[in-house]
């Protein structure tokens, strides 16, 4: 089983925008996500792009809130103004052949305190 080297439940900082969404994408809070988002955003999951906030909605609903998906945020790191926040993540997605936990990046770009953009990739600790 791969281990993420950052401990569970560390504590973590992140922007108030950053922290509406997490805590969105846990509660399974679907309008609440959505606020999070600009009307033009750019979703990239699973090597999917979602344009906009009505395929934004969709992908949500379906692998969100139809998943139960939660996240346990391990790191926060501010890069020139974009957010790459990572976490375990949880859910009733099907487990297998991944690993436990697991681990996934979601890189976040915002602009006038909305999310513009954000690609979610898996991280790994094996290569």
């Amino acid at each position: 089983m791969m281990k993420s080297p950052i401990p569970p439940n560390a504590s973590v900082f992140h922007p108030p925008l950053l922290a509406t969404y997490v805590e969105a994408n846990n509660s399974f809070d679907l309008e609440r996500l959505l606020g999070t988002f600009a009307e033009d955003a750019l979703v990239n999951d699973q090597l999917r792009d979602y344009w906009g906030k009505s395929a934004i909605r969709e992908w949500a609903k379906r692998d969100i809130i139809g998943e139960r998906l939660t996240m346990n945020v391990t790191k926060v790191i501010n890069h020139y103004g974009n957010f790459i926040v990572t976490a375990n993540v949880d859910g009733n997605y099907d487990k297998r052949g991944l690993p436990d936990p697991l681990v996934l990046a979601f890189y976040f770009t915002t602009q006038s305190d909305l999310i513009v953009q954000l690609i979610i990739l898996r991280n790994r600790f094996d290569v």
